[in-house]
């Protein structure tokens, strides 16, 4: 007999052996005991999961000759039959190249007549989705209301393309992906009646590669078998699946980090020679820095791992490297991933990446700068509250610092001059709706400085906040006085650049009016106090006089006492 793959070999024929779907199987096992199972099913799920394989098994189960039962006997006539498709009462239905009108009015015909060899008669309708909406139309009726002999079992990967009408008809059972601690048991299971040797590495990166699918895990593992000399190894599989090895991510991620250009350079090089493709490597490459982020942020907690194995290289990164960069890295490898998938060259797309990330800011080490920057925190928090006491330090003949009123220096204060006027213009338009719109672009706006290298810029506003805008100007409000005066006097066209790049964030031009966050609440107040007064003086106005102005006009009208 010609060789069968091993996912046809061992495909499970009871409920005990389908993998990962226990939610699944004791639902039904106890539906088939107590014979209340429905007339219609609906498994939905990724590839590879078991939907297919659990709706064979749910057919031979109604019809074992010993039912009621929780799993067939596969030794009966009627499980032997349905086993080897030799029993024509169970038909298997591929809706992707049976989807028209015609094939499910042939089923509505059929469905009818009773079964010849077993009890029910069960109609398997696999990829479901793919039916058109004729067909749909068809089944529906037939679906809400068959011959008590007949059971439907639907199978698909995309259930959103279903309609409601139909799964609303339905049991629904949700397959979901496998992890691969179950793969990776059911793997050795397997091997050891195959009598194939491998290591327990390689049985994982099968397990991460073929992303929850128990028939995909399977193909790979035959693939592997076949390249694999005596055993199988993780370099046998790493090369079937294109991905790399752990040490090879550390050793780039390493070389990221110390802004060596060189090293990650020459790594690309030894990646494409070895025949691996870019695009899957730079998607190692994220996932690798997204278990780094979790492994962090999740209290070091090795269930959250995706692809990276936890040993002294990954601890020693994961205590090195800040969430800050590493959210940073997953941006931009991001943003050549996408850009790669267009590309005749993604080598190079590839290169350009690793040569930006090592030159970008390398980043702070989370233990080494740590006291320092406690140190300059404390020492800015000092500064504050003496700024807020009215007292300013002044070096003594002593060299020591002394405390002087501020008040008896106001000639060293900035000359800034609030424009109140066009403040409360800005304001009398204002709409909360354009405010957020602005606020919203507002960190766009400085990333976007950032990636111009208008450093000077991004940090003269990385202390202000918009506050109030309006369909043509807003007003934004500085931290720091000689920030305020330095953007409202365009230094170094700070101004001009901000409102260009604004237009080109929200799609229209808007004239800032800059004001320190000293004053802001001032200026605000006085013009809130001036809105009531206006409001006021109407309500005063007697409801006569009001209506003989909307009479006459209120140039005609001359009031006496």
């Amino acid at each position: 007999m010609a060789y069968q793959a091993l996912y046809r070999v061992y495909r499970p024929q009871k409920f005990e052996d389908v993998v990962g779907q226990i939610h699944i199987i004791k639902t039904l096992q106890n539906a088939l005991l107590q014979e209340k199972f429905s007339h219609a099913y609906l498994f939905s799920g990724p590839r590879g999961t078991g939907k297919t394989t659990a709706a064979k098994i749910l057919s031979k189960a109604v019809n074992c000759e010993k039912a009621p039962t929780a799993e067939p006997c596969n030794e009966c006539p009627a499980c032997r039959g349905i086993t080897d498709g030799s029993i024509s009462d169970v038909i298997e239905i591929d809706a992707a190249s049976n989807n028209g009108v015609d094939e499910i009015r042939d089923i509505r015909d059929k469905v009818k007549y009773a079964p010849s060899a077993v009890k029910y008669k069960v109609y398997i309708i696999d990829e479901v989705h793919m039916l058109s909406i004729g067909a749909f139309n068809a089944l529906l009726k037939t679906l809400e209301e068959p011959p008590a002999h007949v059971i439907f079992i639907l199978a698909t990967t995309e259930p959103h393309k279903i309609p409601l009408t139909i799964i609303s008809r339905c049991q629904r059972f949700d397959f979901k992906r496998i992890s691969p601690d179950d793969m990776v048991i059911r793997m050795k299971n397997i091997l050891s009646s195959q009598e194939v040797e491998t290591e327990e590495d390689a049985l994982y990166a099968v397990a991460k590669a073929a992303e929850g699918g128990m028939r995909d895990a399977l193909s790979l593992l035959d693939q592997a078998i076949s390249y694999s000399e005596e055993i199988v190894t993780l370099e046998d599989v790493l090369s079937i699946t294109g991905a790399v090895s752990q040490e090879f991510l550390f050793q780039v991620t390493k070389a990221i980090y110390d802004q060596e250009v060189v090293k990650a350079l020459n790594a690309v090089d030894q990646l494409i020679r070895n025949g691996k493709e870019p695009l899957r490597f730079v998607e190692d490459l994220i996932f690798y820095y997204r278990d780094l982020l979790l492994y962090q942020s999740g209290g070091k907690n090795p269930e959250l791992l995706e692809r990276a194995v936890i040993n002294e290289n990954f601890q020693q990164l994961s205590e090195n490297v800040s969430s800050e960069f590493i959210h940073e890295v997953i941006r931009k490898l991001n943003h050549a991933q996408q850009e790669m998938k267009w590309t005749n060259h993604p080598r190079v797309l590839l290169e350009v990446a690793l040569v930006k990330l090592c030159e970008s800011q390398k980043p702070q080490q989370t233990g080494e700068f740590a006291p320092l920057m406690q140190r300059i925190a404390d020492l800015e928090m000092q500064l504050q509250r003496i700024k807020e006491s009215g007292l300013t330090l002044e070096r003594n003949s002593g060299g020591e610092a002394a405390p002087v009123d501020r008040k008896a220096s106001r000639q060293t204060r900035s000359s800034y001059k609030v424009p109140t006027g066009k403040i409360h213009e800005v304001l009398k338009s204002a709409t909360r709706k354009d405010l957020e719109v602005l606020k919203k672009a507002w960190p766009e706006l400085l990333e976007t400085l950032k990636q111009q290298n208008k450093a000077s810029h991004a940090a003269l506003l990385s202390n202000s906040e918009p506050v109030a805008s309006s369909e043509n100007d807003f007003v934004l409000k500085f931290k720091y006085e000689i920030h305020c005066k330095m953007a409202a006097e365009n230094n170094n066209n700070v101004r001009d650049n901000l409102e260009n790049i604004l237009y080109t964030l929200i799609g229209k031009r808007l004239e800032m009016t800059a004001i320190p966050d000293s004053e802001w609440e001032q200026v605000r107040e006085e013009f809130l106090r001036g809105q009531r007064g206006g409001e006021n003086e109407q309500q005063e106005e007697e409801p006569l006089i009001a209506e003989a102005k909307k009479l006459f006009g209120a140039e005609l009208i001359e009031i006496k006492e």
